[in-house]
């Protein structure tokens, strides 16, 4: 049997003698990304920037967290990760975030946006191994990517 796999606009035909190797490409091509946001609020200061900063100075942000989670769908379920399981992941990082100030936190003594990044990465990554980026919203209009 050929079937006709539109991969982003261009067909990919292939041979497919068997259900399961039908599968097995229909997993290989269905690669998806998955984000949950979090928010929480914190306080801190960044004690590396120059002196009379604004930075420099105590202040909070309402933050916005994104986790994602990418790799092939499973054909079995349909999905790609259940969204509740990183919830689960989230909680004890939101426990030690929220309300705090984020240099008092072990490994945050300078919580810039990238630290706090690869902070959240480190936690995550074992919980949830097809973490694929964390995104650090500080405010409306900056952000940070971490890939790992």
């Amino acid at each position: 049997m050929s079937v006709c796999i539109d991969v982003h606009t261009k067909p990919v035909w292939a041979e497919v003698h068997q259900e399961e190797r039908f599968l097995d490409i229909l997993q290989h091509m269905m690669q998806v990304a998955l984000v949950k946001t979090f928010t929480f609020e914190a306080a801190h200061w960044l004690p590396t920037f120059p002196e009379g900063h604004k930075c420099r100075r105590m202040h909070g942000h309402s933050f916005r967290i994104e986790v994602e989670v990418s790799g092939p769908v499973d054909p079995a379920k349909g999905y790609l990760q259940d969204y509740g399981e990183i919830g689960q992941a989230w909680s004890p990082l939101m426990e030690t975030l929220d309300h705090h100030l984020l240099n008092e936190i072990v490994g945050l003594e300078n919580p810039t946006s990238e630290v706090l990044a690869g902070w959240v990465w480190d936690r995550l990554k074992p919980e949830l191994p097809m973490l694929s980026a964390i995104t650090v919203h500080e405010t409306c209009t900056s952000t940070c990517v971490y890939r790992g």
